[in-house]
């Protein structure tokens, strides 16, 4: 009988200043969504981090927390030797290449919520038009299906994709029960979460952004 392979969890010290390096500056709330782990625990780790130079606090209503250079280059080293340890650049990589084929997809459908065309106008899109709206949600939950294998593919590797998975899955329901902002408005939108996986899938394979 062949046994399954547990997914790669990452260490929470790991979790938190990876995330600050895809979701970029951000409070302390957006990283407790981004790791799915608890606000406190989540300071704790900031706190030990900051200490080591690898990420900065800014104060203020205003203020939260970013990496630093010196973070940017320690998150590299040390998810690039986790993705080996784990043996799983071949399946990012592979999952990262169906990634690619849905992302034009979902950008046209972030440009199709936000303008319409009209007698061959284009103007911004009011939501006035329920109708609308419906027809791009479909589409937008016709996309979301088959991400959800590319998200699998993912979290069955490392467990911390598992967490994009739930966000989107949540934007989605959202939306779709009234809250129009979680499409491609908010930090905590669709099309946000979805460039953040972008952003992590680039990092996770030491891939540039162009």
């Amino acid at each position: 009988m062949t046994q399954s392979v547990s997914p790669h969890a990452t260490g929470s010290d790991l979790l938190v200043l990876h995330a600050l390096r895809c979701i970029g500056f951000s409070g302390l709330s957006g990283v407790a969504a981004a790791t799915g782990l608890p606000e406190s625990d989540v300071e704790s780790e900031l706190i030990d981090l900051a200490v080591a130079g690898l990420v900065t606090h800014l104060a203020g209503p205003f203020g939260g927390w970013g990496i630093t250079d010196a973070g940017r280059v320690e998150d590299a080293r040390r998810i690039t030797e986790e993705l080996d340890a784990a043996d799983a650049r071949a399946v990012v990589a592979g999952a990262f290449n169906g990634f690619l084929v849905l992302n034009p997809e979902l950008l046209d459908l972030c440009t199709a919520w936000q303008t319409r065309s009209i007698d061959g106008s284009t103007i911004l899109n009011d939501h006035s038009d329920q109708a609308y709206d419906t027809r791009v949600l479909e589409r937008l939950a016709d996309l979301d299906r088959r991400a959800d294998a590319v998200c699998a593919e993912l979290s069955a590797a490392m467990l911390r994709f598992q967490r994009y998975r739930t966000r989107l899955a949540d934007a989605l329901t959202r939306a779709k029960s009234g809250e129009l902002d979680y499409v491609t408005d908010g930090t905590a939108s669709y099309h946000t979460v979805w460039f953040h996986l972008h952003a992590d899938l680039l990092a996770t394979l030491g891939l540039p952004r162009h």
